[in-house]
């Protein structure tokens, strides 16, 4: 079992900045993936970012540029650094790992974090 702990959340100002965090604990398998999805009220879970355990990484269209995804292995933490944030990335944002179990995949989530970009 996994447990995911979200952090860095808040209201910004249009043009701000926030750096989210995630922290993993459990038994947590070295080979992983970790990432951010976003959830507004009435629409489904989107990805944001991901990163593997090897520094791979994979960014929505719309947020490469502004966002960046980066981790630490050792601390078994995730982070996702947002600038010049706009209303429209007003969401809850989730942390996610999954990884493989005796072939298997297990995926896990955090509870979220709010995110809210207004004046």
């Amino acid at each position: 079992q996994v447990q995911l702990a979200e952090s860095g959340g808040g209201l910004v100002q249009p043009g701000g900045s926030l750096r989210l965090s995630c922290t993993a604990s459990g038994t947590i398998f070295s080979i992983n993936t970790m990432g951010w999805y976003r959830q507004a009220p009435g629409n489904q879970r989107e990805l944001v970012a991901e990163i593997t355990e090897g520094g791979k990484t994979n960014y929505a269209n719309s947020e490469k540029g502004r966002f960046t995804i980066s981790r630490d292995n050792a601390k078994n933490t995730v982070y996702l650094q947002m600038d010049r944030l706009r209303p429209e990335d007003t969401a809850v944002y989730y942390c996610k790992l999954y990884n493989y179990k005796l072939g298997v995949r297990d995926d896990y989530w955090g509870q979220g974090t709010q995110v809210t970009v207004s004046s």
